[in-house]
């Protein structure tokens, strides 16, 4: 009988440009993990990290907690949480919480949940950090990958992305606020000309065309958004030099990871990925910004180790 399950899930980068909360890919950067144990009386969290132990106010003890209203199970749970993401950065930090706790969940009971199920359930997690459920970076470390999100109907599409895609992601050393993803998501604009909806929805079908064809340069010069970057940038000191450092260096493509404030810039591993991150760094310096850089490849999703 199993009385314990330890999954570990990736980070993520969401939106990729043009597709807002549609678009999500998994990144073999950074992990949490979490450990699943059957043990006492209702639902408590561990962590040695600094995250909250309240159940409505952590990203996986929502989800555990409602997967366990969902499926009527009376065991006593413990939750050990050990964070392996940069929180608040746009890296998608609860996201892989909460996909970790979801698939964690589902191991340990047997469920045998689909994908998108997973995924519904482990999107719940978002309202600990953004206030709204939203499933792009929880969709990507459930499946890892490329993943196209659509929720009416609800369905989740997973696509291997080509093996030659690498990202640099450049994470700034800033005071970030408290529910940041919300913050972030206030300053968006209520309403965008056709004009506009038509270049990103054209930049968004070419960019899915990439990695269905397994062409980088396709990816990456259809990284162009004129809606929700525009609308962002203003929260990330130096951000006009670091795209500009980056594209300048040989970036196919650069843009916000999810909500910001860390950049992403896409390349191919036939470049000269270690240089475009350098210049990425030095667009932060010149913000007098210091930030901690990493070059990643797409991963797989959330696993069971």
């Amino acid at each position: 009988m199993v009385e314990s399950v330890t999954v570990k899930a990736p980070c993520s980068t969401a939106n990729l440009g043009p597709g807002f909360d549609v678009f999500g890919l998994a990144l073999d950067a950074y992990y949490d993990q979490i450990q699943l144990k059957k043990e006492g009386k209702g639902i408590r969290i561990q962590s040695l990290d600094a995250v909250p132990i309240e159940l409505e106010k952590n990203s996986a003890g929502i989800v555990i907690k409602e997967m366990a209203r969902k499926f009527k199970i009376k065991t006593g749970l413990v939750l050990k949480i050990k964070k392996g993401v940069p929180t608040g950065f746009g890296m998608g930090s609860s996201a892989a919480s909460a996909a970790a706790a979801a698939v964690a969940f589902d191991a340990l009971f047997k469920l045998k949940l689909d994908g998108n199920n997973l995924v519904k359930y482990a999107g719940l997690g978002e309202m600990a950090s953004a206030g709204s459920v939203h499933y792009d970076n929880v969709a990507a470390s459930v499946l890892g990958g490329f993943v196209i999100v659509r929720t009416d109907p609800f369905n989740v599409i997973k696509i291997d992305p080509p093996k030659d895609l690498i990202l640099c992601v450049a994470i700034p050393k800033i005071n970030v606020p408290q529910k940041k993803t919300e913050v972030s998501r206030k300053v968006l604009p209520k309403q965008v000309k056709l004009s506009d909806h038509v270049k990103n929805l054209s930049n968004a079908s070419t960019l899915t065309a990439g990695f269905m064809r397994k062409d980088v340069r396709l990816i990456g010069n259809s990284i162009n958004d004129i809606i929700v970057e525009p609308a962002r940038k203003h929260l990330i000191p130096g951000f006009d030099k670091v795209k500009k450092n980056a594209l300048d260096a040989g970036a196919m493509g650069v843009t916000i990871s999810g909500a910001g404030p860390s950049i992403i810039a896409f390349t191919s591993i036939s470049d000269n990925p270690r240089k475009i991150l350098n210049s990425m760094k030095k667009g932060f310096a010149s913000a007098k910004i210091e930030c901690t850089a990493v070059i990643c490849k797409p991963s797989r999703g959330a696993t069971v180790v």
